[in-house]
């Protein structure tokens, strides 16, 4: 596929350059406009953006065990729509990678299926039972580090043991931190509209109390120590100051954290997630953290489920909602054209500073976006099996045209 970019604005060492460049099968070419026969039906298109290929550390595709929700070539295909070129998957599977033989039938599948690179997680412990350590030795050559995502390590020596293997193989903790004494059967954040509407609420310190903790161990230890989708303004804090005390730690927070927050919630099972939609003041603090550096990353926390599991408004539906395809939308749209962050600053939340951390390679991979054109969207039209998004029906400004890895277009418009 050939294409011609008048003008483009392509993103270098944190700067963006105007060029003319002719897009050839997933390769930059700088050049001037196509004159030569055979040339002219080439796609003339004006004042694009390129962007490094982003990078998700927080996908779940599903694959093994609950392909009715998503599969490794769907959600790799939706991502490569959203922009992405590497996605690291979470390993809350059947059966869970918690050793090589586990591992490997994820490995077959994504060296089968996957339309761009997919990194997975090995569990922290065996089965996400919390109760021993997983086969962490022999998976940590084959993985982007150790997760009980969707699960909190409980044990506090349990975490100190995986905290001190991960040092011993160079390998990241990515934490999921949820203290479950502390949640007494809440589902929403426990803020005014629980109160309002009769709903069960869970705690801000069910997540902040977990992070205290493991701070003091990553400390202790030296481990590389990351937290899973903040989402309180005392997980902030914490991490800030874990930070200036040269803490080895860093986190990401997702799109809806940073643009909505319970006063947006309805009674429908697509605003439900976990960690749920907190307060105007977290989301305040959460925007503070993107824009000082406290939070290094933005990731979707892409969870698909079925129709049917996201159908049972906030009390009965599963935790959970897509974002893969709509993530630099939201974010150009709400914090970028409002002034909040520059397009700069965006795009090393989504695409330099996950690598710089997981070690993920700076590989040929690219992305190029219509930034004027406005959309409305539509889940019925993803490419991902979940439709459950907080952003249906959002007027949105950033079309994916094109997404290239290693000279091959993984994704293009009609």
């Amino acid at each position: 596929m050939k294409m011609f970019l008048k003008d483009a604005l392509i993103y270098k060492d944190g700067n963006f350059l105007k060029q003319d460049l002719l897009l050839d099968n997933g390769h930059i070419i700088p050049s001037g406009a196509p004159t030569a026969d055979g040339e002219s039906a080439i796609p003339f298109l004006n004042n694009l953006f390129i962007f490094p290929g982003f990078v998700d550390v927080h996908v779940h595709l599903r694959e093994p065990g609950f392909i009715m929700k998503e599969t490794i070539e769907s959600g790799t295909l939706a991502s490569a729509r959203g922009g992405y070129t590497t996605v690291c998957s979470m390993p809350n599977l059947n059966p869970p990678p918690d050793c090589m033989e586990n591992l490997n039938l994820q490995l077959e599948r994504i060296k089968a299926t996957a339309h761009i690179n997919v990194l997975p997680f090995g569990t922290i412990t065996k089965g996400q039972m919390g109760e021993e350590l997983a086969d962490m030795d022999a998976m940590a050559p084959f993985v982007a580090g150790f997760s009980d995502d969707g699960r909190g390590v409980q044990s506090e020596e349990l975490m100190l043991k995986a905290m001190e293997k991960a040092k011993s193989l160079n390998k990241i903790i990515s934490a999921h931190c949820e203290d479950n004494s502390l949640l007494f059967g809440g589902y929403i954040h426990d803020g005014e509209y629980a109160k309002a509407h009769g709903h069960k609420g869970i705690c801000s310190e069910s997540e902040w109390r977990p992070i205290k903790r493991d701070i003091e161990l990553a400390e202790k230890t030296g481990c590389k120590y990351h937290v899973c989708h903040i989402s309180t303004k005392e997980s902030v804090e914490l991490i800030r100051k874990a930070k200036a005390d040269g803490v080895d730690i860093t986190c990401e927070t997702a799109p809806h954290y940073l643009v909505m927050d319970d006063s947006n919630l309805k009674e429908d099972g697509r605003f439900k997630m976990n960690p749920p939609l907190r307060s105007p003041a977290d989301r305040e603090a959460l925007i503070e953290g993107i824009k000082d550096g406290t939070i290094d990353m933005i990731a979707t926390d892409h969870a698909p489920h079925t129709a049917d599991e996201k159908s049972k408004g906030l009390a009965g539906s599963l935790m959970g909602v897509v974002g893969i395809e709509t993530a630099f939308a939201v974010m150009y749209t709400k914090l970028v054209k409002t002034g909040v962050i520059t397009l700069e600053k965006l795009i090393e939340l989504m695409a330099i500073n996950p690598r710089k951390r997981f070690n993920i390679p700076f590989d040929d991979s690219f992305t190029v976006w219509d930034l004027n054109t406005e959309f409305t969207v539509n889940p019925d039209e993803f490419l991902s099996k979940g439709r459950a998004t907080p952003f249906k029906g959002e007027k949105l400004f950033g079309r994916c045209v094109l997404t290239a890895l290693n000279g091959k277009t993984v994704y293009s418009i009609d």
